[in-house]
């Protein structure tokens, strides 16, 4: 018999529960070169709240997998943490109504010098739901070959270092806590178990994203 404390058993299917709150006033109270800090007040449970977040474009990365199971990752700096990180190729959906994809396609091309003819959807996250209404989508990039012309990188690109590294390694890496960043944990991670599954888990490459980051400045109802 369970006890008080320990939660109930159910057969419910296990989702998250997307919920539309009453927004009494959104301000954006700072606006920043890449993404801005916006102020709401919303009403839940009968209280109001107010709660500060990052307002995001939302963004999108890409695992490379070669023929031989390997994964390209590359490491840059980023200054927040102060750490050159290990990463797989990612960038912010931050064209007006550019399709996810072709986002994708463009990060695999500047980053990595490379374009893939299959593409699927891997993963969806939200990368820091406390405190920023980023989402982001990972995208499985098969058959791979390299670009028509390389990109010139600039600032933090200027020094990527790319590698290519067996899956069940960069695995390995993630659970030793060696590498930290997380779309490259969370899209290493689903890609171990969807291959462990024949790759079912995949969805299609222009599967609908409903949890898609707003536009910045589009006001919260």
């Amino acid at each position: 018999m369970s006890s008080a404390t320990e939660p109930a058993a159910s057969d419910e299917l296990l989702a998250d529960d997307p919920v539309r709150v009453e927004v009494t006033r959104s301000d954006t109270v700072y606006e920043g070169r890449v993404w801005n800090l916006r102020r709401d007040e919303f009403r839940y449970n009968g209280d109001t709240i107010v709660r500060e977040y990052v307002d995001h474009s939302g963004a999108v990365a890409v695992l490379a997998l070669d023929d031989d199971d390997r994964m390209l990752v590359i490491k840059q700096y980023r200054h927040p943490v102060q750490v050159r990180d290990w990463e797989i190729p990612a960038g912010l959906l931050d064209v007006t109504g550019e399709d996810a994809l072709a986002a994708a396609r463009r990060e695999l091309a500047e980053e990595a010098d490379l374009v893939a003819e299959r593409w699927d959807t891997l993963a969806e996250f939200y990368n820091s739901a406390g405190g920023s209404d980023e989402a982001m989508r990972i995208y499985l990039a098969r058959g791979l070959r390299p670009a028509a012309e390389a990109f010139a990188r600039t600032e933090e690109e200027a020094d990527i270092e790319v590698r290519w590294v067996p899956l069940d390694e960069v695995v390995a890496a993630v659970l030793a806590r060696r590498v930290q960043n997380a779309a490259l944990a969370i899209g290493a991670l689903t890609a171990h178990v969807s291959r462990a599954g024949g790759w079912t888990s995949l969805a299609a490459a222009d599967a609908p994203w409903p949890r898609r980051s707003q536009p910045i400045g589009a006001p919260r109802r």
